[in-house]
């Protein structure tokens, strides 16, 4: 449906009904003024020459010669009327040829009949001559009423077929030459004057009936009226491949109307009279049959497509692709045809395209959610992109949330903001579920054989939410929550093995107190070098993550097992040797878990602080550096802090507590973003 309004262009013209008007498609070269004259015979007068008005002169010569031009008025009807024995003047007599008219002369009644029917329009002239003459003569009296009223009637018939002339002319504009065209609408222009004087007229006393005014421009402006109902009311174009019935019908009728109003600027407006208003009359009409028919469909109990396609016609493609588009602002900003819909109609079909269209995002994302599930329980195995295990879930319900916001967007921009807000509630509704959904996979199908690269797979998954949150629909970080503690419980689980392996390496540094760490440690980075490439279909950013979560569990069980109180060191020399062990660990520990793309740099004076601690003799010292130390860490408490002074048997007991005060003193510095002692429990 977004796209229906490129069918605009380019789309050929549809054939003329007969009896309509008809625009194709594209303009039309114009005929010229000898082509004209020369297929229709047509006099170069111009339009204002068809039909002059008479002047007060010619009244006033009417009035003082009464008598010969009542026999000369009377004679033009007679001359038509038929006597006994006598064939009438339509009759032909033999051979007789017509004789040329007399200039001096009006016609006669079955004369300007008979030009009328073969379409000559210069009739016109006469024929309102003859219709002043004959107001004239019943102003004047001495004529017989029943004689008047005959002649009015042939006149009238006359006028009639002068009528249908015109209208049936400017009903099909563009089948006519211009120069025809132009000629019925001069007729029509001197008919609407004729009209105006008659209106503007002080009434007198007469024998004859008010003709006038005649009404011509409105009969034209119905004529138009009709056409627009017939143009916009045809049948569409076959049944095009996933469109309804409704989205062809709105088609067929924005496409025609475009086409239909570019031809009337482009070539109706050039010829027509600017007090006709032409564009007008064929934009009012058009506009007010659409509207109409936009209204009646609105009456009904709509379905979901409906209800968009209505808004998008009413709200976005009716005003800015028709109304608006290139070829037609100029010449309808001054029409002010208005909305297609009532402003309360609009709003509550809004509100009931924002209703379907939540619901139908919820409806899919839980759809997407149960599909995606089910691949996990029946153990299907993800694909592999760029060498790492992909999902699909992200990318689908990232669709499913950007098309909802780009249909109300496509209505207007602030349904589009609107329809966000309800949108980003789902969103999080969604990822809590995702969340729920993922734990219980964890939980109940550790025994399947594709469970670790479905575990990064979904790891994965959060990086496409996260962006796509971030960057395009600005999320608040809460909404991201989920998120974190779904990969924080991959993590866990993908590192879990590799853990419970290394916790009896790790106990070998107490159980031969600290005899060899180096040995132990080579030991336990050999055993974590073996498992990282379990880990390499994980995305970059999340394999560092995951590298970090390892150099931590290797820091902090390292400090552990320093904290075990197992080890007790009286003299200095012994303090300085285990300071120097822990301090080539450290850098072991840095090297190794740096290379593989740990970030956690704020992780590297962790150990080292702490040997400088283990090797200084000096209390003054000893506080100066635990003062430092607390700063870069803290959640170093003064139990971790006793557990480290433990090892040093040679302080006293007022040393330590004078020692362990130095942590009494507010640095300022506030909780940590990121946990070291506070997963070290100490007794």
């Amino acid at each position: 449906m977004l796209k229906m309004m490129t069918c605009f262009q380019g789309l050929p013209g549809q054939q003329p009904v007969p009896g309509t008007l008809d625009f194709p498609g594209s303009p039309q070269k114009l005929p010229s003024t000898s082509e004209v004259d020369s297929e229709a015979s047509m006099s170069e007068a111009s339009s204002e020459d068809l039909v002059p008005p008479l002047g007060r002169d010619e009244e006033e010569t009417v009035k003082k010669k009464k008598p010969k031009v009542l026999a000369n008025m009377f004679s033009v009807f007679t001359k038509g009327r038929k006597k006994k024995g006598q064939p009438s003047s339509s009759e032909p007599e033999g051979k007789t040829e017509s004789q040329p008219r007399p200039e001096d002369r009006l016609p006669t009644v079955e004369e300007l009949k008979a030009d009328l029917e073969r379409g000559q329009l210069e009739a016109a002239r006469p024929l309102l001559a003859l219709e002043r003459e004959l107001q004239a003569v019943a102003a004047a009296g001495g004529a017989a009423e029943e004689e008047l009223v005959w002649r009015q009637s042939k006149v009238e018939a006359l006028y009639v077929l002068l009528r249908d002339q015109v209208l049936g002319l400017l009903r099909r504009p563009l089948e006519a030459p211009p120069e025809r065209l132009r000629q019925a609408l001069a007729v029509l222009a001197e008919q609407e004057r004729e009209d105006q004087c008659a209106v503007t007229a002080v009434p007198r006393p007469s024998a004859l009936v008010a003709t006038r005014p005649r009404h011509w421009l409105q009969l034209w402006r119905r004529d138009v009226a009709q056409v627009a109902e017939e143009r916009l009311g045809r049948p569409p174009a076959a049944h095009a491949d996933g469109q309804s019935e409704a989205e062809r019908v709105f088609l067929h009728m924005g496409r025609t109307m475009k086409e239909d109003l570019e031809a009337v600027v482009e070539r109706l407006k050039p010829l027509f009279p600017a007090e006709f208003g032409v564009v007008a009359a064929y934009a009012q009409s058009y506009h007010e049959h659409f509207a109409a028919q936009l209204m009646a469909m609105a009456q009904f109990q709509l379905c979901e497509r409906d209800t968009y396609m209505l808004l998008v016609w009413v709200q976005n493609l009716y005003p800015n692709d028709i109304i608006n588009s290139p070829k037609l602002a100029g010449e309808l900003k001054e029409v002010s045809l208005g909305s297609l819909l009532p402003p309360n109609q609009i709003r509550m079909m809004e509100a009931t395209f924002l209703s379907n269209e939540v619901t139908s995002v919820k409806e899919l994302m839980a759809r997407a959610l149960e599909l995606e599930s089910q691949r996990w329980a029946q153990d299907v195995a993800p694909q592999r992109l760029d060498g790492h295990y992909h999902s699909e879930l992200a990318i689908d319900i990232i669709q499913i949330i950007s098309q909802g916001q780009a249909k109300a967007e496509s209505i207007t921009l602030d349904l589009g903001v609107h329809i966000k807000h309800m949108l980003l509630t789902e969103l999080a509704a969604f990822l809590r579920s995702y969340h729920r959904t993922f734990d219980e996979f964890l939980e109940r199908c550790r025994q399947l054989r594709n469970y670790r690269a479905n575990v990064i797979a979904n790891i994965n998954n959060c990086l496409s939410f996260r962006i796509s949150m971030e960057q395009k629909w600005q999320a608040p970080q809460d909404l991201l929550g989920p998120l974190s503690e779904l990969k924080s419980h991959g993590f866990d689980t993908l590192l879990q093995n590799l853990f419970r392996d290394l916790k009896p390496l790790f106990k070998k540094f107490t159980q031969t107190r600290w005899a060899a760490p180096e040995q132990t440690l080579e030991e336990i980075i050999t055993t974590v070098g073996i498992r990282l490439p379990e880990f390499s279909e994980l995305y970059d950013c999340f394999r560092e993550e995951l590298m970090e979560l390892v150099h931590l569990h290797l820091v902090k069980e390292y400090i552990v097992r320093l904290s075990k109180r197992r080890l007790v060191l009286k003299t200095a020399e012994q303090q300085q040797q285990l300071a120097g062990h822990i301090l080539a660990n450290a850098n072991l520990i840095q090297l190794f878990c740096t290379q593989n793309g740990s970030p956690g740099t704020w992780l590297h004076q962790a150990l080292p602080k702490l040997a400088e601690i283990i090797r200084l003799q000096d209390p003054s010292a000893i506080k100066i550096e635990v003062a430092t130390y607390a700063t870069c860490y803290p959640d170093f408490s003064k139990g971790h802090l006793s557990a480290i002074l433990a090892i040093k048997g040679n302080l006293s007991n007022s040393e330590v507590k004078s020692i362990r005060s130095i942590l009494d003193v507010n640095t300022g510095v506030h909780t940590p973003v990121k946990s070291l002692f506070s997963l070290i429990k100490v007794g």
